[in-house]
């Protein structure tokens, strides 16, 4: 383009305002493009999505660089310096929950060495003599949280990335207002950004009945004040500090299947009673804190552990962009990298990194079992496409990779040996690895991993397998499409 207005200029083109505009507008960009480059390229991220990005920046600076400051940081500062500085106070109160919770923390590390790298990056330790239930799909789920929410007493602790003012929403929030017209202490908290359509009015209905109602929103503050790329995808309910559900599952209509478009809707989600509650809500609190700057008063005394022996031991491993190290990536390396038998993961939206994709080649040359589950319909073309771009390099190297059928495969577990299992909020796709909060639970009680293993057999019994064949047969548009789309899976 610069070349032709310099073209334009030499033909006799008269001097004109709007030209010099241009050619300005035109040197502007490519210098914000180049000086945006650079601090692409400094920031941490994968090669990969460092070369997108620069590249992208170089070339079309016009587009590229808002979209950098948008949606492009790697990382989101001042989640963890903001507790220090605001308030020590509640730093303090964090710092000594830990050390009450940490009276519970289980024996299991000292046995298996490996359990200790994961502790580090949870920042919190594996606590023992937890009751845990395995939840399968919307109906069992919700009715064991509105359960739960009948049974508080002091404080409900309630956080999910969407909320719909559908049926289920409606449900959902009448429920909450029982809680507070009896005097439990509630407060609500959904991420800006998932829940966008939810109108304000939903809110304002709750804080109305004296419910603390807040959006979780990474727009609050400088540098952030720009970037929507980071976005709190937890879902967290936690009962009097006692009683605990995370898992896959959001407030709305189509989680329980009644979405004609998506379909049956499978999703697996967890119940937890005892210690382990605490560190959910610790979780709770410290997004809250980022969210209000108000710290929250509450009981930390635990749910009784069961008898010594008894019980599961539980690790909650809370992830997120404002961590040092890429906590979620890492521990799904370290998990893939322990198994010696097997290592079954569902994931609906599969596009892990290059470090996971090695990690499950090398499991299968240790001969260990991998397999992997993800709907054959899922609700993301790019996210379909690119996945077209990886798998046969997979499947010829003896991962089996398997398409669900019935229905939107949504549920986030993996299964490890016989040993440990996790059900949690992350997907394998780089922004549930790097850029938004998530949450997993760690157990490695017998039943629970067994009882996550048969439904993973399950599932795979409505499932097709997916061949070498199946990848290379596909047409030369469609697999030159799941190229371009993988180019840009790291910037996805």
């Amino acid at each position: 383009m610069a070349r032709r207005i310099r073209t334009l200029y030499r033909i006799g083109m008269p001097d004109s305002l709007l030209l010099r505009l241009l050619l300005g507008g035109l040197v502007l960009a490519h210098l914000a493009g180049l000086v945006t480059a650079v601090v692409a390229l400094m920031s941490p991220r994968t090669s990969q999505g460092s070369v997108a990005w620069v590249l992208s920046l170089v070339f079309a600076p016009w587009l590229a660089v808002p979209l950098f400051w948008m949606v492009g940081r790697a990382r989101f500062e001042g989640y963890d310096v903001a507790r220090e500085e605001d308030d020590p106070r509640f730093a303090e109160v964090l710092r000594r929950s830990a050390s009450d919770v940490a009276a519970y923390r289980s024996s299991l590390p000292k046995r298996v060495g490996a359990l200790m790298a994961l502790e580090r990056l949870a920042h919190l330790p594996i606590l023992e003599g937890n009751e845990t239930q395995i939840l399968v799909d919307g109906q069992e789920t919700f009715e064991s949280i509105f359960q739960g929410m009948e049974r508080a007493r002091r404080h409900l602790l309630v956080q999910f990335y969407i909320v719909r003012d559908d049926d289920l929403g409606q449900v959902f929030k009448e429920a909450l207002v029982r809680c507070a017209r009896r005097g439990v202490h509630v407060c609500f908290l959904v991420d800006r950004v998932g829940s966008h359509a939810l109108p304000d009015r939903y809110l304002d209905e709750l804080r109305a009945e004296g419910i603390e109602a807040e959006h979780f929103s990474t727009l609050r503050r400088r540098p952030a004040r720009l970037q929507v790329n980071f976005r709190n995808h937890r879902k967290i309910v936690v009962v009097d500090g006692e009683e605990a559900w995370t898992g896959g599952f959001n407030v709305g209509d189509e989680y329980l299947g009644r979405d004609p478009e998506v379909g049956p809707w499978r999703d697996t989600h967890l119940r937890v009673r005892g210690p382990a509650a605490i560190a959910f809500q610790m979780t709770f609190l410290k997004d809250w804190f980022w969210a209000t700057r108000r710290p929250l008063e509450l009981e930390w005394t635990p749910a009784s552990a069961l008898p010594e022996g008894s019980g599961e031991p539980v690790l909650v491993l809370p992830s997120g962009p404002s961590d040092p190290v890429e906590t979620a990536s890492l521990f799904v390396q370290h998990a893939i990298n322990s198994a010696t038998r097997r290592v079954w993961i569902a994931s609906p939206y599969f596009v892990p990194d290059p470090g996971v994709q090695e990690a499950l080649k090398l499991a299968v040359f240790r001969g260990v079992d991998v397999r992997i589950l993800v709907p054959k319909r899922g609700d993301s073309t790019i996210i379909d496409l690119a996945g077209f771009a990886f798998y046969e390099d997979l499947l010829r190297t003896g991962v089996r990779i398997f398409r669900f059928r019935e229905g939107f495969l949504h549920c986030k577990t993996m299964v490890v040996d016989d040993g440990a299992a996790a059900v949690g909020t992350v997907n394998l796709d780089n922004r549930s690895l790097r850029l938004n909060f998530e949450i997993t639970a760690l157990l490695f009680g017998a039943d629970s991993v067994a009882e996550l293993a048969r439904q993973f057999e399950g599932d795979l019994a409505v499932s097709v397998e997916l061949a070498v064949a199946d990848v290379r047969n596909r047409s030369f548009p469609a697999r030159l499409a799941s190229q371009v789309v993988y180019l840009f899976a790291p910037v996805l």
